[in-house]
């Protein structure tokens, strides 16, 4: 066979492998639907629970740099502390080895008829779940197809003397092929991919154990690239847990090169007993590498967190923590706890929604793009915790109750809405801040003073006393409290008009720049928007938002703008 010939039969084989491994993993992520971020979240309360969620989810993803990009999304988004992420990509370590063993199955003669019955369930079914299924399938048969062809296209290289010099002085040095192992990954952006290639050069003959197994080794640091890319621009808890990943990995390669001889005795020992084949003999050296790596390391999570707390100094501004209070075992056994448990929920939306509008004000100052990533980040949270909570109600809403839940279900369902407005809106803000900031900015300009006065900052201000006072006084249902919200909320109006007025004089001068005058109205609005919300949830505490409650029966229902 020619150079060419084997090349494109390699490149060819390679190509195919990697379609198989993502269209594999995709099959499986889309018959576990949502649960993903499911599995992650709620099942990390201990760091073994961490790490067999980790597992679960590669497995079903096979993907660890996939479990691990979203556990640092979780952490991101404020929903997971840097330990829990740290046991979930120590499992991910654990699950991205299935993929080792799969290939060290003995069925390649069946990949085809495997993508044929993938194909068959794909296109001459119509429900999804099938669909997904046979996709699986597909991505499994071509993984196969895909290693026979890399094998087959990387024989010939056994009677090559450059390629026979080059695994020599990886067997001499196996640094050096931790190394390019470290690199091919890196490039590649897959340790399954690397390993997968490693196997098949090993099972042809064309490189011993001692030079296989350092390669092996280096695809563990070079599949953290991933992880890295992946927390650029997010928050410094990410930052800490794409570094535990990257910490983690070169500790264990670290421990596996000191103790290399022996390791490399021990795998030789177990493939003659159990007379393994060449791939499972690479399948094996991995998965017992990760595993014995995590049963070690999974003790010292929390003094790997305070490790890289000090290689990734700083500090996380001030988000509140969310641990939800909802449990759905409480719908069936004690409803009325349940109803507790949301109004609890709701104070959690109320926090973050809070916090997201006083990052909208604090990039208003400042013009600075963290404050404006924290804005969008939060929004992303009130959006979540907005869903659960609806979610929860309406498993709640078909339970018999008594009259007067049935009215709190209600106000519950509208002050959630309200809460996920204020945060809307104050994502509205801060988007209106980041179109009129640039263009001033880019020409080394300040913005119009009408823009940022004492009138606007005062209207902000207001505004962030009513979404306090609103929220404290939902949750203590504080009449008095209400009140002052809707006497605020009169005032907040007359300001709205006056900062209006101003502004439409201030462009018929002709000193304003008619573009800004869209974007100034819209913020005000917005403002005025977001008082309006912590009005009605005030009206719902007074007991005057429907008509069914007593104190102003006459009034209609008002819709969330």
């Amino acid at each position: 066979m020619e150079v060419q010939d084997m090349l494109f039969q390699f490149l060819g084989g390679l190509g195919i492998f990697l379609f198989g491994l993502q269209f594999m993993g995709d099959g499986l992520k889309q018959s576990a639907g949502d649960n993903l971020r499911s599995i992650l979240n709620k099942f990390t309360s201990t760091p073994i629970r961490a790490v067999l969620a980790g597992v679960a989810v590669t497995v079903l993803i096979q993907s660890s740099s996939g479990t691990t990009v979203l556990a640092i999304g979780l952490v991101n988004a404020g929903f997971m502390s840097l330990q829990q992420a740290i046991g979930i990509i120590m499992g991910a370590n654990i699950g991205t080895t299935i993929t080792a063993f799969i290939i060290g199955l003995d069925i390649g003669e069946l990949a085809l008829p495997i993508i044929a019955v993938g194909a068959f369930l794909i296109f001459f079914f119509k429900k999804d779940r099938i669909n997904y299924i046979g996709e699986t399938v597909f991505g499994f048969g071509a993984l196969f197809y895909g290693l026979e062809l890399m094998s087959s296209g990387l024989e010939p290289l056994q009677s090559m003397p450059f390629f026979n010099n080059l695994m020599l002085s990886f067997s001499s040095n196996p640094l050096l092929g931790v190394l390019a192992g470290t690199v091919v990954t890196m490039l590649m952006q897959s340790s399954s991919a690397t390993t997968g290639i490693v196997q098949s050069m090993y099972a042809q003959g064309s490189m011993e154990l001692s030079a296989a197994l350092p390669l092996v080794f280096g695809t563990n640091i070079g599949t953290t690239i991933t992880a890295v890319l992946a927390a650029i621009g997010a928050s410094l808890s990410a930052k800490r847990a794409s570094a535990a990943h990257v910490i983690f990995n070169v500790i264990a390669t670290i421990f596996v090169m000191l103790v290399f001889n022996p390791y490399l005795a021990l795998i030789e020992y177990l493939a003659e007993q159990f007379s393994l084949s060449p791939e499972m003999q690479i399948a094996f050296a991995h998965g017992i590498f990760n595993l014995v790596a995590v049963l070690i390391l999974i003790w010292f999570i929390p003094q790997i967190a305070k490790l890289v707390s000090k290689i990734v100094p700083g500090s996380d501004d001030d988000l509140p923590k969310y641990e939800s209070y909802m449990d759905r075992s409480l719908i069936k056994s004690s409803p009325i706890i349940a109803f507790g448990q949301v109004k609890k929920e709701i104070g959690q939306i109320g926090k973050f929604a809070a916090k997201e509008f006083e990052y909208t004000y604090k990039y208003y100052h400042s013009k600075k793009d963290d404050h404006h990533d924290k804005v969008m980040q939060i929004e992303d949270i009130v959006d979540h915790i907005d869903g659960k909570i609806t979610e929860f109600l309406m498993l709640l809403s078909v339970k018999d109750m008594p009259d007067q839940y049935s009215q709190d279900y209600n106000k519950m369902t509208e002050v959630t809405k309200y809460i996920e407005r204020i945060g809307d809106h104050s994502q509205s803000i801060a988007q209106i801040i980041h179109d009129i900031y640039p263009k001033y900015k880019d020409k080394n300009k300040k913005p119009e003073d009408i823009l940022y006065n004492e009138k606007v900052e005062k209207l902000f201000t207001m505004v962030s006393d009513n979404i306090e006072q609103a929220l404290k006084s939902y949750q203590d249902n504080d009449e008095a409290g209400a009140n002052q919200v809707l006497e605020r909320e009169a005032a907040i109006d007359i300001l709205e008009d006056e900062l209006r007025n101003e502004y439409l004089n201030h462009l018929n001068k002709g000193e304003g720049k008619p573009s800004d005058s869209v974007l100034f109205i819209d913020l005000v609005a917005n403002l005025e928007r977001i008082s309006d919300h912590t009005s009605r949830i005030a009206k719902h505490i007074l007991g005057i938002r429907y008509p069914f409650q007593n104190k102003n029966k006459g009034e209609p229902k008002l819709e969330a703008n």
